[in-house]
């Protein structure tokens, strides 16, 4: 009788599902096989549920996990009788909601969780669903009767197999630099030049896991500390073939590419050996980059583009919070280092936390701004609040009782408050604004839902205008309350520019070196 698979992926910010395209090829190397579907491109694939034995959805990531819950409720409704198992990061985390019917349907989300090292683990879940029996006791399969924790053995993996996955015409594509963009552009002027043709890009990882335990990272509570190298062949072989498929430009999806230096060097030189006129970016923390950052220009040499690294906040206070690794003053050596070895930065940002102050918001854009980096921030960074998934090491916070809230345990999340009431309404104005950046009949007023500052002139649709739009109703938030400090607080506001107005929005522009960047910005 012949057993049936499924499996779906849900988002992963616009790259191929590689969370598929391992799976799947180690089921097919244990000689069973599945169809695929991923949702961020295709329908959902109700036929193909509806005769599934095992439907394995992958959620590697919060917003993943949302889309993954109803892809499995749409399960269930055709299918009943289907063992639905989630697998990735968001799973574990979540598990004792999918496990149980915490949501009311009187029917639980899923059947079985996987987290870790899940390739091996699917393919055991498979084998004893394929011969009738019980999934009990398999290492890292957690159910409702039984919790394993993440498994995280060493085993060796396959080159993955994309050969049922939609085509990279339909992810992210890669659009190059102009002209003396490898650095910072200036921060005057609104209107950027046209912007080069964008072309396919591919994705893949050269390891998983991560050496560090950043507290808000959910890396952390999955893998504690542990990471594993893919072997360069493989990694190679798995470029080669989306090359073949179009791909002129490759992004490592690692946690921190430079967690082995040594590894990436070895990746970078066997991808520019092999294919070089294909680029690539990858994620390296701060820390890293200053640790080695030798290694940059020959990182460039081989094809490096640009590097996206988790800068979160300018508050050192708050960084300390978080445990990242590293301080403001070491965000612009990095900076000034990535310059030099010639190629581009892009930061990522937690803006919205429990210990961030309005002045701490109002000097992160002063302090963007100054450094030139408008151009690679995109509005969406500008409002991201803190996700405290179940098992977050923020958990343990000795202070957890002043913000930590109630498990929502649906939306797989810790709800929180901020002490100060204008920063959780800045941050849901700052998200409306991100939201409608791209539109062109944006508000003409600053700030979305009002503000009592006038409207810069400009296009509203450009980079520099939205971040404008930002700046206003940061300062028009503090504006409102400027009478209520004391002259001491005051004096403090007004060095970390929230006595001031905002910045005039400089005349428009055509001589602006855009940055290279993907067609889809990160998000969680």
């Amino acid at each position: 009788m012949k057993f049936s698979i499924l499996l779906i992926s849900c988002y992963e910010l616009g790259h191929q599902p590689l969370s598929l395209a391992w799976p799947l090829a180690a089921l097919r190397e244990a000689s069973l096989d599945a169809a695929t579907a991923d949702l961020a491109v295709e329908a959902f694939p109700t036929d193909s549920a509806a005769g599934a034995d095992l439907i394995a959805i992958a959620v590697p990531m919060h917003t993943a996990l949302r889309i993954g819950v109803d892809a499995a409720r749409k399960a269930r409704a055709v299918n009943p009788d289907a063992h639905l198992c989630f697998f990735g990061l968001y799973a574990w985390l979540n598990r004792k909601y999918l496990l149980q019917t915490g949501d009311g349907s009187g029917q639980a989300v899923a059947d079985s969780v996987v987290g870790g090292e899940v390739e091996s683990v699917l393919v055991a879940l498979a084998q004893a669903l394929h011969a009738g029996r019980t999934p009990i006791d398999l290492p890292g399969l957690s159910t409702l009767h039984q919790e394993a924790s993440p498994h995280l053995g060493r085993h060796t993996l396959p080159l993955p197999d994309r050969t049922t996955l939609p085509s990279l015409d339909r992810y992210a594509h890669y659009v190059p630099g102009t002209a003396s963009s490898a650095g910072r552009p200036g921060n005057g002027g609104g209107a950027a030049p046209e912007e080069p043709d964008p072309y396919p890009a591919g994705y893949t990882e050269a390891s998983r896991g991560c050496l560090h335990a950043c507290r808000h990272c959910p890396v952390v509570p999955v893998y504690n500390g542990r990471f594993f190298v893919v072997p360069v062949e493989t990694v190679l072989a798995d470029i080669a073939q989306q090359v073949k498929r179009g791909a002129r430009h490759i992004t490592f999806g690692d946690p921190d590419f430079l967690n082995g230096p040594g590894h990436a060097r070895k990746v970078a030189r066997a991808l520019h050996g092999a294919f070089p006129h294909v680029s690539f970016d990858f994620t390296a923390k701060v820390e890293h980059l200053l640790k080695h950052h030798r290694l940059l220009p020959e990182l460039v040499e081989h094809g490096a583009s640009f590097v996206v690294s988790a800068f979160e906040s300018t508050s050192d206070r708050v960084l300390s919070r978080l445990q990242k690794g590293h301080t403001r003053r070491q965000m612009e050596e990095a900076l000034t280092l990535v310059d030099k070895a010639g190629f581009s930065i892009q930061p990522t940002w937690m803006p919205f936390t429990p210990w961030t102050s309005l002045d701490d918001y109002l000097f992160m854009l002063q302090w963007i701004r100054e450094q030139g980096l408008i151009l690679h921030v995109p509005a969406v960074q500008l409002s991201i609040r803190m996700l405290v998934p179940p098992g977050s090491a923020l958990l343990t916070d000795e202070d957890g009782d002043e913000w930590q809230g109630r498990l929502d345990a649906a939306s797989f999340t810790f709800r929180w408050q901020h002490p100060d009431s204008r920063m959780d309404a800045l941050q849901q104005q700052v998200a409306r604004i991100a939201e409608t950046a791209g539109q062109s009949d944006a508000e003409s007023s600053c700030g979305a839902g009002g503000g009592d500052l006038p409207a810069p002139a400009g296009d509203w649709g450009s980079p520099y205008a939205v971040f404008h739009r930002i700046e206003c109703a940061a300062h028009s938030a503090a504006a409102h309350s400027a009478a209520e400090h004391s002259t001491a607080e005051h004096s403090a506001s007004e060095r970390n520019g929230a006595g001031r107005p905002p910045p005039v929005l400089p005349p428009l522009s055509s001589h602006i070196a855009l940055p290279p960047r993907l067609t889809e910005h990160w998000f969680c």
